[in-house]
């Protein structure tokens, strides 16, 4: 605040020309844009969160796309698409844009200035012309309101807690659609690999189903339903292939790229289980009551609820202001005139047609729906915890039960081939083996995509997904198949 002897003695000056026209020339400058975006004298900016390439920990990789010519790891993929998702720009500028406004409602506690000037050619009809300038300076500064700046205030503020808090929220969302997006890239490369091994297999039973035929061991129909077993495979391996681009498609877009110029990914190395995780789900819900962004923005949102609630009602009540004017009047053809005015303004809200009853009746019922949004928030946090968890569980036991399948699989369609070859073994046979091993290499890419999700949808569902997530440590392979896994809690770090 300005000291109270500069404002009086400001007020007494007299308002010449040349200062109105000055103060003038100072106003227009600052209301130039490149001047207005530099002054920040409440320091709003600085409770704005970070850009979003700036939110990862010091393993973050700065925004710069490394191009087409080499494979992108998990690492690299997230920070680009934390860069060029639009989403996180548009919470970024809406933080920013409440951080504007917290400065807004702060500039209620100074005095307001303003400055007139006018100059006029007066021509009365039966008198000589003569020139006229006016110029004034008025001061008004609110000096007590019961309440409503301060409550305008905190409402403000809480805004933009809640918009941080959001910006948090989305970063994490585009954080794990991004892992999602690249290991469900991996997961259909793996199904491509898998549908071309059992188009191969097919292949090959499809020309020892021939050759028995022409010797004289075996039958038409045998080689007719080899035939028909080789063109499902094939289909099979169309419709993973067709897949895959569409996968390829989403991660380019993703990362700010064009569908079709879609990036090589490098391999995929798992994190193992971390024993220093909890294992608790009850204890997994209590941290994402805590740490959830999005819950976090609901609570901000009921605080700024309750405060407009107090602002509401202080506009029923008296202000007191502090008034204040210079006024020079200057003209060609007499004295100049000076004169000024020091004192206290009263304002007393009689009847206002009943707006300001209804206003708050409007925040208390808008303070209900916060509560109640913000009840349902905690309930949902604690239903995605649970959901998450319970998945995770699920996917790191199918990891090890799929590899079983699959080893069991693959001995199974080794002994039916050897059989048919030897001539002890049926067709029928031989195509229910290759069929099983088909269809277990397939629930094997499933369970390891699963899982590689699980724990990333975990850490966003506790509200702890960040880059330490992305460290690879070994292979999903480890994972122990039965009990609550050791990797069933896992959170990202802190």
């Amino acid at each position: 605040m300005f000291p109270a002897r500069r404002i009086l003695t400001a007020v007494r000056q007299p308002a010449r020309s040349a200062l109105g026209a000055a103060l003038l020339a100072l106003f227009a400058s600052l209301g130039n844009g490149a001047v207005a975006l530099e002054l920040d004298p409440f320091s709003t900016a600085a409770l704005t969160s970070p850009a979003p390439q700036q939110r990862l920990d010091a393993t973050a990789l700065p925004c710069t796309d490394p191009g087409e010519g080499r494979a992108l790891t998990l690492p690299e993929v997230v920070d680009l698409a934390l860069c060029h998702n639009p989403q996180t720009r548009e919470a970024w500028a809406s933080a920013r844009w409440r951080a504007a406004q917290l400065g807004t409602a702060q500039a209620a506690w100074l005095p307001t200035l303003a400055a007139t000037l006018s100059a006029n050619r007066v021509s009365p009809d039966d008198a000589e012309r003569y020139r006229q300038q006016k110029s004034a300076l008025t001061l008004s500064w609110l000096l007590w309101d019961f309440g409503g700046r301060s409550a305008t205030i905190e409402s403000t503020r809480q805004l933009l807690v809640a918009a941080n808090e959001t910006q948090d929220a989305t970063l994490q969302a585009v954080f794990l659609a991004a892992i999602q997006a690249f290991y469900q890239v991996h997961a259909n490369q793996a199904a491509v690999a898998a549908t071309r091994e059992s188009e191969r297999a097919a292949g090959e039973s499809l020309r020892a189903a021939e050759a028995r035929y022409r010797v004289g061991s075996g039958t038409p129909a045998d080689r007719l339903q080899a035939q028909t077993a080789l063109s499902q495979s094939t289909l099979l391996r169309i419709e993973a292939e067709g897949r895959l681009q569409t996968a390829q498609g989403a991660l380019a877009n993703a990362i700010g790229r064009d569908a079709n110029r879609f990036p090589a990914l490098a391999a995929v190395s798992d994190p193992a289980a971390d024993l220093r995780f909890e294992q608790d789900v009850g204890a997994l819900i209590d941290e994402a009551r805590r740490r959830r962004p999005d819950l976090r923005a609901s609570e901000a949102q009921l605080r700024s609820a309750e405060a407009d609630v107090v602002a509401a009602r202080s506009a029923g009540w008296p202000t007191v202001s502090l008034a204040a004017a210079a006024n020079n009047a200057d003209t060609s053809i007499g004295p100049a005139t000076r004169d000024g005015s020091l004192g206290v303004r009263v304002d007393i809200p009689l009847f206002s047609g009943f707006a300001t009853n209804y206003r708050v009746r409007a925040a208390e019922a808008q303070r209900e729906l916060r509560d109640a949004q913000l009840d349902r928030m905690r309930r949902q946090v604690t239903l995605d915890v649970w959901n998450a968890w319970q998945t995770l569980v699920t996917a790191t036991q199918s990891v090890k039960s799929a590899a079983d399948l699959l080893a069991s699989a693959e001995q199974s369609a080794r002994v039916a081939r050897g059989r048919y070859e030897a001539g002890v073994g049926s067709l029928i046979e031989l195509l229910n083996a290759q069929s099983a091993l088909a269809s277990a290499r397939l629930q094997d890419v499933q369970a390891r995509f699963q899982w590689r999700t699980g724990r990333a949808t975990l850490a966003q569902a506790v509200g702890s997904l960040d880059a330490s997530l992305l460290q690879p440590v070994a292979s999903p392979a480890t994972v122990p198949a039965s009990g609550p896994a050791p990797d069933a809690a896992t959170k990202a770090r802190p």
